[in-house]
C-alpha cells in the first residue's frame, strides 16, 4: 500500500519550497510529488521538477472541487502502472484547497486499498496567517484537517507573533503537532506511522466555481521588470491574493511571486516564456482591471 503525505497551505505559505526541500532530503528515496496548480497554467510543477523529474501535474482548480476531482482520482489509478513500486506519494494541494474531504474520497472510489493517507502538513505563514483565516474558510479547514502545522518563515518574524500563530493553531486543533522552519526546511517524517489524523466530518468536494477567487493567465507585457511590478501591485494588493510567474527583463527569465505575505523575486533556474499566473477576488474592481492592462500593455 502506497502511504500519502497531503501538504496544505494557503497562496504563498511556502508549500512549493518546502516539496523542494523534501526533495533535496529524500533524494535517494523512489517518491513521486503530485502538485496541484489552482491556475490553468503549471508553474509550481515545473519548479519542483528540476529538483525530481517524478512529478505529476494537475493544474486547473482545486483537487478537492467537482470540477478536477475525475482528473485527480485518474491520475492516483495511474500513477502505479506509471512509476512501478514507490516509497510514497507527496501531493501538494493548491492553496485553496480544503483537505478534509481526502479520506473518504479514497474510500468512495476503492483506492484506499491502493493508498494509504499517512498524515496531512500544513504549512503556515505568520504574516499571512491572520489576515486571511477570517474571511477565507478554507484556511481553517486545512488546519482542522492536519496532523502537522509547518510555521514557515520564523526568521522574519517576532517571537511574539511565532507564539501568537501557535496558539491559534491549538484553538483550531487542540492535538496538532507544530514545527518551525526557514524556507520551508524541515526533518519532517513523511508518513509517519504513528500519526492520529484528526476526523473531519461532513466534508464535501467544492463547487466548481468559487465565488471568492478568480483566476486568470496574462502574458506580460515586455517593459514589466520586478521592481515596477511590485511597485504597482501596493495599488492593488487588497485585491490579488497571488501573481506569480516569469518576465524576460534584459532577454532574462526572472521569477516572481507575491502573495499576501510580500513579494520575492529570483533568476529563473532555466529560460521561461513570459507568463503570469493572477489569482484576485471573485469580483475585479476597477483597480483589478486597470491593472491588468498595465501588465499586458
Amino acid at each position: 500500500m502506497i502511504p500519502i503525505c497531503l501538504v496544505t497551505g494557503f497562496l504563498g505559505a511556502g508549500k512549493t519550497t518546502f516539496l523542494k526541500s523534501i526533495t533535496r532530503r529524500h533524494i535517494q528515496r523512489r517518491l513521486v510529488y503530485l502538485v496541484n496548480e489552482f491556475s490553468p497554467r503549471d508553474i509550481d510543477g515545473a519548479i519542483v521538477s528540476e529538483s525530481n523529474p517524478d512529478v505529476v501535474s494537475v493544474p486547473g482548480g482545486s483537487i478537492f472541487c467537482k470540477c478536477l476531482v475525475t482528473e485527480f482520482i485518474s491520475q492516483l489509478q495511474s500513477i502505479p502502472v506509471r512509476f512501478g513500486a514507490i516509497e510514497g506519494l507527496v501531493i501538494e494541494a493548491s492553496g485553496m484547497a480544503n483537505p478534509g474531504v481526502m479520506a473518504s474520497m479514497l474510500r468512495e472510489t476503492r483506492l484506499d486499498a491502493q493508498y494509504r493517507l499517512a498524515r496531512i502538513i500544513s504549512v503556515i505563514d505568520p504574516g499571512s496567517f491572520h489576515k486571511l483565516r477570517l474571511t477565507l474558510p478554507n484556511i481553517n479547514a486545512q488546519i482542522i484537517a492536519s496532523d502537522l502545522a509547518l510555521i514557515n518563515k520564523t526568521d522574519l518574524y517576532s517571537k511574539a507573533q511565532i507564539q501568537a500563530t501557535e496558539d491559534a493553531l491549538r484553538s483550531l486543533n487542540p492535538g496538532i503537532q507544530i514545527l518551525h522552519s526557514v524556507h520551508g526546511d524541515a526533518d519532517v517524517e513523511l508518513f509517519e506511522a504513528t500519526a492520529s489524523l484528526p476526523v473531519v466530518r461532513d466534508a464535501a468536494l467544492a463547487p466548481c466555481r468559487d465565488p471568492l477567487y478568480a483566476t486568470v493567465t496574462l502574458t506580460p507585457g515586455a517593459g514589466i521588470d520586478p521592481e515596477n511590478l511590485r511597485q504597482r501591485l501596493q495599488e492593488v494588493e487588497s485585491d490579488i491574493y497571488r501573481l506569480k510567474g516569469y518576465l524576460r527583463p534584459n532577454g532574462g527569465s526572472v521569477y516572481v511571486d507575491y502573495s499576501k505575505a510580500g513579494f520575492e523575486t529570483r533568476p529563473a533556474a532555466t529560460a521561461r516564456l513570459p507568463v503570469i499566473v493572477l489569482i484576485h477576488a471573485g469580483a475585479p474592481t476597477p483597480q483589478t482591471r486597470e491593472f491588468i492592462a498595465w501588465l499586458t500593455a
